[in-house]
């Protein structure tokens, strides 16, 4: 483990040495969180991630067996972004956590505790991106403390492409620079489906953890530069942190263009 030292908030980077590990470990460290979480207040609210090692975390929590300690009656559950397709679609980050964890857990996940981002037709005012954008954000606010728009995460999980991009924001797209709301509708993405929507860097910063989980060999370099402080436009990641602490956990070939 290495941590990288800055002003203000923690940042730390926590290496394993594959992906598999990688995975099981996040999971592990999920549960823990959680259950600290609750010992000191409820709702926890935990925002998810999509991707292949987003996904195998909420699967590698299924089939942990402290998931049953969870009082999941009190975790509502988020996500970072989705992309912007109909209700069940198999792309969908939604659709994909349904069948990785939340169907398993059952009963113990009260229906209303799953906050998923309107999909095209899912109501008849949701025709485009921004409608979206602008109800997730309606419900955000819905939770949120006073004085701000969204909940207090607890935890928010990314994940991180080859080109530097967290959530859906990409390099050198508008929806980069969108602040003082939460949400943002975004078009042309350089990553099929070209629709989508995200939480803005607002709503990413204000969690209380900010974990980057991150996983493959193309994904060094990005990490390289994020960690270095790469200008958001060209690295987005650069940009997430959270108010207390910004956790990197990294498979060695990610992290293999990171200093020691």
């Amino acid at each position: 483990m290495t941590a990288v030292p800055q002003a203000g908030p923690v940042r730390r980077v926590v290496v394993h040495p594959d992906g598999p590990t990688l995975v099981a470990a996040t999971a592990a460290r999920l549960l823990t969180r959680l259950l600290d979480a609750q010992s000191t207040h409820s709702p926890v609210h935990l925002a998810l991630t999509g991707g292949t090692v987003g996904i195998a975390t909420l699967v590698a929590v299924a089939s942990n067996a402290v998931r049953d300690a969870i009082d999941w009656s009190g975790v509502q559950l988020w996500w970072g972004d989705e992309r912007f397709l109909p209700t069940g679609d198999p792309e969908r980050n939604e659709t994909l956590a349904r069948g990785a964890l939340l169907d398993a857990l059952g009963e113990a996940l009260p229906a209303a505790n799953v906050h998923p981002m309107a999909a095209p037709g899912s109501a008849p005012e949701i025709r485009s991106p921004e409608d979206s954008a602008e109800a997730y954000a309606a419900e955000l606010a819905r939770f949120a403390p006073e004085g701000s728009s969204v909940p207090r995460f607890d935890v928010l999980i990314l994940g991180m492409g080859p080109d530097g991009h967290v959530a859906s924001l990409f390099p050198g797209h508008d929806a980069l620079t969108v602040t003082g709301v939460a949400t943002v509708g975004v078009h042309g993405s350089p990553k099929p489906p070209p629709e989508r929507v995200s939480l803005t860097f607002d709503a990413i910063n204000a969690a209380q953890e900010v974990w980057l989980v991150v996983s493959g060999a193309e994904k060094a370099a990005p990490v390289a530069s994020a960690l270095a402080g790469d200008p958001v436009d060209r690295t987005p990641a650069a940009g997430a942190h959270g108010r207390q602490l910004t956790l990197w956990l990294l498979d060695a070939d990610a992290a293999a263009g990171t200093p020691a």
